[in-house]
């Protein structure tokens, strides 16, 4: 690393200790995770070092079992649909809210928001007693709705921030040409918002996949998803097989962050100045 000439020792010993710093806080949120990983492979049933050999049986038994192979159905259908809902209200929402200015447009924001704020243990029982009412406890339907509810904030958060940058005269130029609003929406706005709706339906699904206080409250036992069948598994009867679990959802978090990232890049090449347009 070279240092510019004006850099002073305070400078360069700030410049060390910062970086040293940030890779001890890294290794310390990801170290948990890091002994995980090499347990889900132990042979023996014991989840403790030192390991007793190299198995994939615990693999085996995650994706060969019937009960896992249900949560991990359930899982994949309600995160599925529910990321599709979450991204459409939120990606209109966002759209709506960003567009114009109106009384109470804080207050609708905070409204929508909310979600991410209310306590889930909350949010369950609130559902699980309103579903009460309409029949829908221990349906697929209530729970795709209810994960609708906690994903919907991070689209509309996100696609929110994309629209910051976008010019709302696009649209206008696109009506002026007789372009249908649904026309001037899928041909003008969504190429540019996409990086952010993308990110949006990322979180949604991840939200989903992650979600196990309210599936606790609504959910039968037909409906048990991945976080709630690794829930039970630790209350009834530990195995190994969690920590294959475990393993697989770390793998697909790190696989969205990955896509995530290649979206972010993305997003940035497509809104960088071509050298010489303002000239």
């Amino acid at each position: 690393m070279s240092f510019p000439p004006y850099a002073t020792t305070g400078d360069k010993i700030w410049y060390y200790a910062f970086r040293i710093f940030s890779v001890l806080i890294f290794v310390f949120l990801l170290f948990p995770l890091l002994v995980i990983i090499p347990l889900s492979f132990n042979s023996g049933e014991m989840m403790h070092y030192p390991l007793q050999g190299f198995s994939l049986q615990w693999y085996q038994d995650f994706f060969g079992s019937q009960r896992w192979a249900t949560a991990i159905k359930n899982s994949a259908i309600i995160g599925f649909f529910s990321m599709i809902l979450a991204t459409i209200l939120g990606t209109v929402a966002a759209v709506g809210i960003n567009r114009a200015d109106f009384p109470g447009k804080q207050l609708l924001l905070a409204l929508l928001i909310s979600p991410m704020m209310i306590p889930l243990v909350i949010t369950a029982l609130a559902l699980y007693l309103f579903y009460g009412k309409i029949g829908l406890n221990d349906s697929y339907l209530g729970l795709i709705i209810a994960h609708t509810i906690l994903g919907m904030p991070f689209v509309l958060i996100t696609v929110s921030a994309t629209l910051q940058g976008f010019d709302y005269n696009l649209m206008r130029a696109g009506a002026s040409l007789g372009g249908s609003p649904i026309h001037v929406f899928l041909n003008i706005v969504m190429p540019n918002i996409a990086p952010g709706v993308a990110s949006g339906a990322m979180f949604a699904f991840a939200t989903s996949l992650d979600e196990v206080v309210v599936v606790l409250f609504i959910a039968g036992p037909e409906h048990r998803t991945l976080p709630r069948q690794m829930f039970s598994g630790i209350r009834e009867q530990l195995s190994p097989t969690i920590l294959a679990a475990a393993t697989v959802l770390i793998v697909v978090a790190a696989l969205l962050m990955l896509v995530l990232e290649l979206l972010r890049k993305r997003s940035e090449r497509l809104n960088k100045p071509i050298e010489g347009e303002d000239a």
